[in-house]
Order: structure tokens, then C-alpha cells, then sequence
């Protein structure tokens, strides 16, 4: 199980979309800040995204949108 999954009642793993958001920023090399301004809204807000497991599907889509990368796949291949 990597760092990113968490056990679900299934018995699968779930991913934590926040750590999995906070390692596609860090890998692109931009910050919080930066992100907080393309979403408008504080760069806390990001950091409080960075601990949730779970985000609105909508912020998802637009955070998937502005990076560039399809978070939705990580929940697709477990189907």
C-alpha cells in the first residue's frame, strides 16, 4: 500500500486525493500560492485541500483542469 492510499471498507484502497494533488503540484514544480491564484481563493485553502481525502468533484474537475492532469483516473482504475 503506498503513502497515497488509505484502507477502505471494501478492502481496496482509497486514494487521498489532497497528497496526490499536493505531489502533481510539487512535481510541476509550482507552489500553493500559485495554485491559490489560479483558483482564487487563500493559499490555506490549498493547504487545507493538501489533508483531505475526499474534495468536491467540481474542484477536482477544475483543479484537474489548471494542472492538467486527470485526477479522476486514480478513482477510474479501481473501478
Amino acid at each position: 500500500m503506498t503513502s497515497n492510499m488509505t484502507p477502505s471498507r471494501g478492502g481496496a484502497s482509497d486514494p487521498h486525493i489532497g497528497e496526490l494533488i499536493r505531489q502533481e503540484l510539487k512535481r510541476q514544480g509550482r507552489t500553493n500560492i500559485w495554485l491559490a491564484a489560479q483558483l482564487s481563493c487563500n493559499p490555506r485553502t490549498i493547504t487545507k485541500i493538501f489533508h483531505k481525502q475526499y474534495i468536491d468533484t467540481y474542484l477536482l474537475f477544475r483543479i484537474s483542469r489548471i494542472l492538467e492532469h486527470d485526477f479522476f483516473k486514480v478513482y477510474s482504475e479501481l473501478l
